[in-house]
């Protein structure tokens, strides 16, 4: 089902900051800011060789990352996106499987224009899973 590993997502509490350290102190390629007002969080991919790193910052007063960084001040890793060939089915046989789907099951447009859905992060090990649709 899984395949591959699309990015790992870091919330941070200045999105400013750390992309500025990514693209100077790292020597990464960095993206611009950009709005996710859909999912209330601000955006900034590192691209690397071989995946991403999403750098996620507060927008707006219901953003999850805010809840996350009143948890882990310094921020931390947030969740791990892998690719999946058809979102529908993938949730299809993961529901099959006894899995949650947070929100209300609904693929939802992510960051890079495609169909997203989370997976519940007590069903994973603690770990909050993105599957995004290749």
């Amino acid at each position: 089902m899984l395949g591959r590993l699309n990015h790992v997502a870091i919330a941070v509490p200045d999105i400013e900051a750390a992309r500025r350290h990514y693209r100077e102190v790292l020597g990464a390629e960095v993206s611009a800011v950009e709005d996710q007002p859909e999912h209330g969080v601000r955006t900034v991919f590192v691209t690397l060789p071989n995946t991403k790193i999403e750098l996620l910052g507060v927008l707006g007063e219901t953003s999850p990352i805010a809840g996350f960084l009143a948890r882990h001040p310094e921020g931390g890793i947030h969740h791990l996106c892998f690719e999946v060939a058809d979102i529908r089915a993938a949730r299809d046989a993961l529901l099959a499987r006894g899995m949650r789907i947070l929100g209300d099951g609904e693929p939802r447009i992510g960051a890079h224009g495609r169909p997203v859905l989370f997976l519940h992060p007590k069903d994973h090990h603690g770990t909050l899973i993105e599957l995004e649709q290749a």
